[in-house]
């Protein structure tokens, strides 16, 4: 038997929750009750609320983890789709040298496939479809450096549809991969296609 010290009022709600089941025995104030009965209501009582706290606990943590990973991993695939940007637009320089001045001169695809897996990450598949097909022209680039029988209207025409393709590729790696400060201060940049001119003339004026 297990001694409680009660209220009247307690002890008929404990009466209640023991179904009646108790010997109403007073002794000063202390009433009998049923041990194992009442133990285990108090137990309960106890263990319940800490289960549910670690619960929510564990949770807790649990949300917050994923949380700061997927903005880990989310910084990381922006920082690889601003290095596949910039390695577009040294190969958009490229192109424009080649189209306007007949000098031709490797594409760069290195940052590409290096990068690829956290690009994927970034985009979406029409997105990231438009980027690989700026770099599927290097096939076709490499066959009009390798071919000089070819008329400078078919060579200046091919290589203008890669620039276009660059551009396009360009531009949605601007759109996912930078804040729009960023886009500002890239726009107020001169273009590639400008300094690479300004460039190759330069290096053609020379002796």
């Amino acid at each position: 038997m297990l001694e409680a010290h009660l209220s009247g009022r307690s002890v008929m709600s404990l009466m209640a929750e023991c179904g009646g089941d108790v010997n109403v025995r007073w002794r000063g104030g202390v009433l009998d009750l049923p041990a194992g009965r009442y133990s285990a209501s108090v137990e309960w009582q106890a263990i319940v609320p800490a289960i549910i706290g670690a619960f929510v606990g564990v949770m807790g943590w649990l949300v917050v983890g994923i949380y700061i990973q997927r903005r880990q991993f989310m910084r990381q695939a922006r920082n690889a789709a601003k290095a596949v940007y910039f390695e577009l637009d040294v190969n958009l320089a490229t192109i424009s040298v080649a189209r306007e001045h007949k000098h031709f001169v490797d594409l760069d695809r290195s940052a590409f496939d290096r990068l690829l897996p956290e690009l994927a990450t970034l985009l979406d598949v029409p997105a990231l479809k438009t980027v690989v097909d700026a770099y599927m022209t290097h096939a076709g680039y490499r066959q009009l450096a390798s071919r000089d029988d070819l008329p400078s209207d078919i060579r200046k025409a091919a290589l203008a549809t890669f620039a276009a393709v660059h551009q396009s590729a360009l531009s949605t790696l601007r759109s996912s991969a930078f804040s729009p400060a960023e886009q500002r201060a890239i726009a107020a940049a001169p273009a590639s296609e400008e300094a690479a001119s300004a460039s190759g003339a330069a290096a053609r004026a020379k002796p």
